[in-house]
């Protein structure tokens, strides 16, 4: 079956094991109706290689996995979801980080009744898959504190969670797992915030896939429950569940 990936991480690949590479010729020639095309028989194999360890995985994960819904998950644990989510990056210095949002409160309530939770995935844009997440307005991420040539600047609560987020997402520190002192509930509800803000200039599409829980942030009085996950695999859906 065709399968549509939006993102699909390397890096979480590799943590399981690559497989045994084949040995194949130096280039292979594909047949199209308009002529030949020779493609890099190294790059196929690789590709080939990446989706054979993905459907291996999505059995192991499939038979082991909690429903992102579920409540009281642990840092580190594999989830699976199906939700409505919106892929977006931040404006300014953090657009080696995208993230995928579900709907905002009241913007559908099917859903919203289903899993009574909010979903947020942060992952790395080197690992979209053709596709160009919408820039939008981060919170303020800084302050500035004290006056004239004594004043300082310090991360807000936004800021601390966002620079805590997307450390994992670094190319030197690529699959480093994000400190949890800095993803407060505070700062990662204004980061959702920011997020639905843009909901009516961002359309979201049904998504399905594995995530590693990086913190379960529990509900207060005015805003629900919030998983925050790093994804292995984000896929479009073709019927929703």
């Amino acid at each position: 079956m065709y399968r549509e990936f939006v993102y699909l991480s390397d890096a979480k690949l590799q943590q399981f094991g690559s497989p045994r590479r084949l040995v194949l010729p130096s280039a292979l020639r594909l047949n199209t109706p308009v002529g030949g095309v020779d493609v890099d028989a190294p790059a196929a194999d690789i590709e080939r290689d990446r989706m054979r360890q993905l459907e291996k995985l999505d059995k192991y994960l499939g038979e082991r996995a909690e429903w992102f819904a579920q409540p009281g998950l642990r840092a580190a644990q594999w989830v699976w979801f199906e939700a409505p989510l919106r892929c977006v990056t931040l404006q300014g210095d953090y657009q080696h980080m995208v993230l995928f949002a579900d709907p905002a409160a009241g913007e559908d309530p099917g859903y919203e009744g289903q899993t009574g939770c909010r979903l947020l995935l942060h992952g790395s844009s080197r690992h979209l898959r053709g596709f160009a997440p919408a820039a939008v307005e981060a919170p303020a991420l800084e302050g500035i504190e004290g006056g004239s040539s004594f004043a300082t600047t310090f991360l807000t609560t936004a800021g601390q969670a966002v620079r805590a987020l997307s450390l994992e997402h670094e190319v030197a520190a690529e699959g480093t797992r994000p400190p949890l002192t800095g993803v407060n509930g505070a700062g990662v509800r204004e980061l959702l915030e920011a997020i639905d803000v843009s909901h009516s200039q961002v359309p979201g599409a049904w998504m399905s896939g594995f995530a590693r829980v990086t913190a379960e942030l529990p509900a207060t009085s005015t805003a629900p429950r919030c998983v925050v996950a790093s994804p292995l695999s984000v896929e479009y859906m073709r019927e929703q569940a």
